[in-house]
């Protein structure tokens, strides 16, 4: 039985939470011991699966700021991440086989301190240089040695997985030291079992709504400026422009997704979108929702004429898949993990990111009631071929034997 330990830097509500969580239940089903170690770990604000008593979390470090006077955020990551990594090594006395880290793989060097070496697996969900901009020399500079690091330390890990082949040719373009290692692709999974619970909410998502609303489009991301969610409601002003008054009644947006009161972009844009909501004059039609539970997210997924997702050049995004396995159509951006999830024009609609090329698909879907039915069946079973959770559990499963040997 492989011992493996999972090392994140905040348990909170995303994407690469909700592939960790995927990847240690998945672990644990076949036979693994599994603990998940962190630096912040809420349990009002997490995946409901860390709930479960046999899903030890560990939070040490969250002592340690997140941030110097609203700056340093990537240091800081780098320091609390590098500590939990200590605290592991040296103090915790656990015995472990397997390390699976992912987002920061500065602490690698510090798990290879450990007596008996232990193999490491780092799961690359973007490289984290990419996700930020450099607009002042000052910036540069900052992040020069950090982007140095992440390249250096990536490469000490025994394997190294990615989330889809685009994320695997964007490792290759920018970690050029790394160009020939190998690097497999394992597409993040679906927990089918919540979705296929009957939601507990679905009856109270009727009071979110207008009794009128007769279509309703669904932006599920976290509160970020680089998810790009003020598409959705420009998008949406223009398609209430083109449509005749009798049909413009009964559309509704619903932008709901993770925040979070400690992160100060959360808490701005938000405000900002509900600004720009009013400067549309969408203030009647559009409802946000700030970290909504696993089953409001299910019956919001189900009670959607499609999902709109907006952020260009997405690593892979767990979103379409959701919405596909809820038999919801998703309009997505034409760059990125969508690429490879969403089947264009079977599944929903690949556009560009422009609020005219996200109307159009939208307007089609209100003027062609069938393509919700259609598209939405067809990307359930997209979903069951492609991203199912035996697929993922036996892939992963596997390489963690290889490196437990």
């Amino acid at each position: 039985m492989a011992r493996v330990v999972f090392l994140h830097p905040d348990l909170g509500i995303g994407g690469a939470e909700r592939l960790v969580i995927d990847a240690a239940v998945a672990l644990k089903t076949r036979g693994c011991s599994v603990q998940i170690w962190t630096a912040h770990y809420d349990p009002t604000h997490c995946f409901s699966e860390t709930h479960d008593p046999d899903l030890p979390v560990v939070c040490v470090g969250d002592w340690l700021p997140t941030s110097l006077f609203g700056y340093l955020h990537a240091l800081c990551a780098y320091l609390r991440m590098i500590y939990v990594a200590l605290y592991l090594v040296f103090l915790s006395g656990l015995e472990y086989d397997v390390i699976f880290c992912d987002q920061v793989s500065a602490c690698i060097p510090v798990l290879r301190l450990s007596r008996h070496r232990k193999k490491v697996l780092f799961y690359c969900h973007f490289p984290d240089q990419l996700l930020t901009q450099r607009k002042s020399t000052l910036k540069k500079l900052y992040r020069a040695p950090i982007d140095w690091l992440e390249e250096r330390t990536t490469g000490m890990a025994d394997m190294i997985l990615v989330n889809s082949q685009f994320t695997a040719g964007i490792f290759r373009e920018t970690f050029h030291s790394l160009s020939r290692v190998q690097t497999d692709v394992l597409y993040p999974s679906l927990n089918m079992h919540t979705f296929d619970q009957s939601s507990t909410e679905t009856r109270g998502l009727e009071g979110l709504l207008p009794e009128e609303t007769t279509c309703m489009f669904l932006s599920l991301n976290r509160y970020e400026r680089k998810k790009n969610l003020g598409l959705a409601l420009e998008a949406l002003a223009i398609l209430m422009c083109n449509l005749p008054p009798g049909q413009r009644a009964g559309i509704h947006l619903v932008i709901a997704g993770g925040y979070d009161d400690r992160v100060t972009e959360n808490v701005q844009h938000y405000t900002e979108l509900k600004d720009l909501a009013e400067q549309l004059h969408l203030g009647d039609c559009v409802t946000f929702l700030r970290s909504p539970s696993d089953s409001l997210k299910v019956a919001l997924l189900q009670g959607s004429t499609a999902v709109l997702y907006t952020p260009s050049r997405e690593h892979f995004g767990i979103v379409p898949v959701e919405a596909m396995y809820c038999c919801c159509p998703v309009i997505a951006v034409n760059s990125g993990g969508p690429l490879e999830s969403v089947a264009d024009g079977e599944t929903g609609f690949l556009c560009e990111p422009t609020a005219e090329a996200f109307s159009k698909a939208m307007e089609r879907f209100v003027k062609e009631p069938h393509l919700r039915r259609d598209m939405g069946e067809a990307g359930r079973r997209r979903v069951q071929d492609k991203f199912s959770v035996q697929a993922f559990s036996d892939q992963l499963y596997g390489y963690i034997v290889i490196l437990s040997q």
